[in-house]
């Protein structure tokens, strides 16, 4: 298994019209295309309006034929061309979960 850890720094002042907007159907066709969602989350300290989202999958084949149907659909590319305006920064990092780890 592989973790997918994305991290998005929203504008300031823009986190809310970030998640309305996500949350209004984008939300449900990554879900589906993706599967196994861990995790999303806003912070609270640190570096403020950032968005961490956490995506499990089998192996790194899965997590691109995955993410290659998803760019695919149309929703999902006029989605990207509403929300990449609100977005600073994106990383993201792959990690592998240990033999003791609960996720693996």
């Amino acid at each position: 298994m592989i973790v997918e850890e994305r991290t998005y720094r929203i504008k300031a002042g823009q986190l809310n019209a970030y998640l309305a907007l996500y949350d209004s159907g984008p939300r449900a066709l990554q879900e589906f295309f993706l599967g196994n969602l861990i995790g999303y989350f806003t912070t609270e300290s640190g570096d403020l309006s950032n968005l961490v989202h956490l995506w499990g999958y089998a192996d790194f084949t899965q997590r691109q034929e995955r993410r290659d149907r998803l760019a695919a659909e149309p929703v999902w590319q006029q989605y990207l061309v509403q929300c990449t305006p609100l977005i600073l920064k994106m990383e993201n990092r792959f990690l592998t979960p240990l033999a003791f780890s609960p996720l693996r």
